[in-house]
């Protein structure tokens, strides 16, 4: 079910940390166990073994798991304080997540935060270390043992200059447990791991239009401690980690780690310094290490931009290049302030958790309109607008969950984006019609396969409807949509949250009618079984040439006496059998009137409007186990499940009604009658 919280940005209260172990047990406890028994910590959550390093393919070599006191003799968690040269790359394509790791090593709060310091190689240690990792607005604490993956003796994957030190390779196993492998890190956005570094809020900018004010917007991000991240874009596979002449790689991560200005031959010349997580390969052109260009400018200058010092794979280069060189930059912000902006904000969150569920709410984009509406919908007020302005900024953010790591299971990032529209003053979910005479507002970009996309906005105050989605229609996923504003502002999950049933007007019958129904009737008969109803309907049915079906199986008849019995015989007797048939007539013109191709099927995303018409108001969780229950592969309900899905949901309207003698909403049973009325509804 959906939730949401509100959260003032910023806070200073210590957020919580969920432990991700299986049993529960947290790294100190963990930690103490092993000093206790004496004996080294093992994951048995992310054991040694090759499942944990790749899914889809054989080790190519033979590894070794070594710990670090097997590497080296004298082993370090961090010499001299964690720095960006700390991180080279291994035979893992991660230079994603490296670039965040260089980014993250500038600033200490956040490191101490992601790296706890609490932890090492002294007598506290026990072969246990953990991380911690920003997860869809929760802080996690993952434990690991310090088992590496080695070749000879040699890390395989991310490792320190300094041989000795061992932190940025346990932090990327940590991470590479928190998704499922390392070799679900392959491939990646560095404002992904940005932003399970800080749980910040992430913005991109092309190169291909950048804003005017572009390096102002560096600038202040490096100051207000932002993560910044910047790329070269791929135009087919074999580009793939290609060397350009001038010493860039595309298709490869690279981290922002300063931005200068500097004087010379009497003006002023922009200037960024980037790294390369490799610890090589470096731009060669204008500024470059042991170019004429620093020649030129005052030693002051050059011991201001620490160009003495600089490290191998980091490099300056003059805006201007860099704009022309690379596609792609990538800032995740510690808040939600505009990186053009002259003072920072307080900002407010709003927070929702939801997902796409094929055959009721994975209704695809716009271009899907018999299926668009069936997303799921959120009503956003914005009634403050922002001090000394008439309009509203706000930030939406939407994220899916846990792809990474159902990469191994065939499933990867979905293509994903969003539309807001002007809302109406009801609070009903909007169906077909309401989306086919309006158009949007506002909107995501593009629709991209990334983890999560994000737009800033100016709005004007009003109400509006958010509509998440993923490109195509029928594509599941988990999401996480973040609303940040500068006022606080209304938020909530539009769906139905009663549940309506259906009340026939009851209209006394003439002798006509009775004699109609007993034509139906089993003659001798004075009441019915189950399986005598079933030979009757399928004989009546069968006879209508608009209900195209197979029959009613026995099990949507045993529904249909549990519904209309209500002497409790188990057997159904003519009067019940009257009621039963103007309830059956109606429900045949609603499934007939949504079955548009007389295929003898209804599409499940138009169940909520079926099921609304026969006075039934359900919300999106009851909808999509139904889609799941009563769906068949196509997304296609036949006239059987529907009757047995729509008979069943009026037996239960009916059972909790009776028990809401207060008409309260809310009813209590016990163990017992649980049980009766789960055997009353399925069997």
């Amino acid at each position: 079910m959906p939730y949401s919280v509100t959260l003032p940005s910023g806070s200073k209260q210590a957020a919580l940390v969920e432990s991700t172990q299986a049993d529960g047990k947290t790294f100190e406890q963990l930690r103490q166990e092993c000093l206790q028994r004496g004996k080294l910590f093992e994951d048995p959550d992310f054991p040694a073994v090759d499942d944990s390093l790749f899914y889809s393919q054989r080790v190519p070599v033979n590894f070794e798991w070594k710990r670090p006191g097997e590497i080296c003799k004298d082993p370090k968690f961090i010499t001299g304080g964690a720095t960006r040269t700390d991180i080279c790359q291994g035979q893992l394509g991660d230079c994603w997540l490296l670039a965040a790791i260089a980014s993250l090593t500038l600033h200490e709060d956040t490191l101490r935060r992601v790296v706890p310091h609490d932890q090492g190689f002294d007598r506290s240690y026990a072969g246990i270390f953990h991380f911690q990792f920003w997860q869809h607005n929760k802080w996690l604490d993952v434990v690991v043992d310090d088992r590496l993956p080695c070749v000879r003796s040699n890390l395989v994957f991310v490792h320190s200059a300094d041989q000795t030190e061992f932190w940025s390779a346990l932090l990327e196993k940590a991470y590479a447990k928190l998704n499922g492998s390392y070799e679900s890190l392959k491939g990646g956005s560095t404002m992904e791991a940005m932003e399970d570094f800080t749980g910040g809020v992430g913005e991109m900018y092309e190169m291909k239009n950048p804003p005017s004010n572009l390096f102002l917007i560096l600038k202040k991000a490096v100051e207000r401690g932002s993560m910044l991240g910047c790329s070269i874009d791929i135009t087919n596979s074999a580009e793939s980690e290609a060397q350009t002449t001038t010493g860039l790689v595309k298709g490869h991560a690279y981290s922002i780690t300063g931005v200068q200005e500097v004087n010379y031959r009497g003006s002023k010349v922009q200037l960024i310094r980037v790294r390369n997580p490799w610890g090589q390969v470096e731009w060669n052109g204008p500024w470059s290490d042991n170019s004429r260009e620093w020649n030129a400018i005052d030693s002051s200058e050059k011991t201001r931009l620490l160009h003495n010092s600089l490290d191998d794979g980091e490099f300056w280069m003059e805006f201007g290049d860099f704009k022309a060189n690379y596609d792609k930059i990538e800032i995740c912000n510690l808040t939600a302030d505009s990186l053009s902006d002259e003072v920072r904000k307080k900002w407010e969150v709003n927070l929702f958790e939801g997902n796409w569920i094929r055959g009721s709410t994975a209704g695809g984009c716009r271009n899907y309109i018999d299926t668009f509406w069936t997303n799921p919908q959120f009503k956003l007020c914005l009634d403050h607008p922002d001090d000394g302005d008439k309009l509203c900024s706000v930030i939406v953010a939407l994220m899916q969950k846990n792809r990474r790591r159902l990469r191994k299971e065939g499933l990867d990032l979905e293509t994903i984006g969003f539309a807001i529209y002007d809302a109406p003053d009801d609070q009903d979910h909007q169906g077909k019609d309401f989306f086919r005479y309006n158009g949007s507002k506002a909107r995501s970009r593009s629709y991209v396969n990334m983890r999560e996309v994000s737009e800033r906005f100016r709005m004007p105050p009003g109400n509006y409807l958010l509509v998440p989605t993923t490109f195509q229609p029928h594509h599941e996923a988990d999401f996480l949509i973040r609303i940040f504003s500068e006022n606080k502002a209304g938020a909530m999950y539009v769906h139905a949250n009663t549940l309506q049933c259906y009340q026939p007007h009851c209209k006394k019958k003439s002798v006509t009618f009775t004699v109609k129904y007993r034509q139906l009737w089993l003659p001798e008969l004075h009441s019915i079984s189950a399986r005598e109803l079933q030979h009757v309907l399928n004989n009546v049915l069968s006879r209508r040439k608009e209900v195209k079906f197979d029959g009613l199986t026995l099990n949507t008849c045993h529904s249909i006496i549990n519904l209309m019995d209500v002497d409790n015989t188990g057997m159904l007797e003519f009067e019940e059998f009257k009621v039963f048939w103007d309830k059956l007539k109606k429900w045949i013109m609603l499934f007939l009137s949504y079955d548009t191709d007389r295929s003898g099927r209804m599409s499940s995303y138009e169940l909520r409007s079926a099921l609304n018409a026969a006075g039934m108001q359900l919300n999106n969780k009851l909808l999509q186990l139904l889609g799941l229950r009563f769906a068949d592969e196509n997304f296609d309900i036949d006239f059987d499940d529907y009757l047995t899905c729509i008979v069943r949901l009026e037996n239960m309207f009916r059972v909790f009604q009776a028990l809401d003698s207060q008409k309260q909403g809310v009813i209590s049973l016990n163990m017992m009658q649980v049980k009766l009325h789960f055997f009353f509804f399925y069997y």
